[in-house]
């Protein structure tokens, strides 16, 4: 009986000295393949975009399109500017500001752009190639004529000769500053809810003046994307966590879905489509704002009964 139990603890000891083994084996795997984690990132990988509530236009009982900014510069807003950089796209622990990940999925082909960023928001005129290379003030200039003289010396070819003379201006992500959103309020009967659904998103750089190349304090867009296009790649990009717990994976996607971010009413749908600035300035601006959302927030409250 005693030789019986030996064996039996003996077996359980081999087996669990097994698993240990395999356990420390498979751990030491995953940290070959992400030599930056402890763990596999999954998570992010596998998400998928959560689908809006089908909405029947009978179900409309009343709508308004609004149009907000963005400020990066205000610290609830950061997480997009996260991480800085010298202007060039850049990754820290597979992270990118959203500028970098819109802007990287539209040279990709994954994300329309759409052009005259000052009226396009109904997103009707698709950028061309030639104009998405040219977005904020990228270009390409010749800085001197070529000498083929040299050239011939040299035995280099003329793609060679053309390429050495050519100056790149890239695009600075960096002086994005702003984004502006195009957002449909109404309220769903069948729901009994008052729901918001972003419909367009568009960067905005500030102005220069053509003049003297100094800036002018003022914004405007460079392109608009159409947003539920736009969700499948921001569904995938991690935002930093402004909560500074780095194993919640917090994706651009979520941010919006959940409305974790400050913003500023600029225009409400209305007969002569102005915008608040048009008609009140400063502090008068603000409040004008700020009585758009609250008359938003009344529309609800007045609909119940109590």
């Amino acid at each position: 009986m005693k030789k019986t139990i030996k064996t039996c603890m003996c077996l359980i000891l081999v087996g669990v000295i097994s698993t240990l083994t395999a356990t420390d084996i498979s751990a030491q795997d995953i940290l070959n393949e992400d030599k930056n984690s402890v763990y596999k990132k999954e998570l992010t990988l596998n998400k998928i975009v959560k689908q809006y509530t089908p909405l029947r236009e009978a179900d409309v009982m009343w709508s308004r399109k609004i149009w907000r900014e963005i400020d990066l510069r205000e610290k609830m807003n950061h997480p997009f500017y996260y991480p800085e950089n010298d202007g060039v796209a850049h990754t820290i622990e597979d992270r990118q500001s959203l500028i970098d990940v819109i802007y990287s999925s539209i040279q990709e082909g994954s994300i329309t752009a759409y052009g005259n960023p000052s009226m396009d928001d109904e997103f009707r005129q698709p950028m061309t190639l030639e104009e998405i290379k040219g977005i904020g003030g990228a270009k390409e200039t010749i800085e001197e004529a070529v000498n083929w003289d040299r050239v011939a010396e040299e035995g280099i070819t003329e793609e060679e000769a053309l390429e050495r003379n050519v100056v790149k201006t890239e695009f600075n992500r960096n002086t994005v500053k702003k984004w502006r959103l195009k957002e449909h309020w109404f309220f769903d009967k069948q729901r009994s809810v008052m729901d918001v659904r972003i419909i367009g998103m568009a960067p905005m750089q500030e102005d220069r003046d053509e003049v003297s190349g100094q800036l002018t304090g003022s914004f405007s867009p460079l392109f608009w994307i159409w947003f539920p296009e736009a969700r499948e790649v921001l569904i995938h990009a991690e935002a930093f966590n402004s909560v500074k717990n780095d194993a919640e994976r917090r994706t651009y996607d979520d941010i919006f879905w959940k409305r974790m971010f400050s913003s500023t009413i600029i225009k409400e749908s209305n007969p002569a489509d102005r915008k608040v600035s048009e008609y009140m300035i400063g502090l008068d601006g603000l409040l004008e704002a700020e009585r758009i959302k609250a008359e938003i927030f009344n529309i609800e409250h007045d609909l119940w009964e109590y």
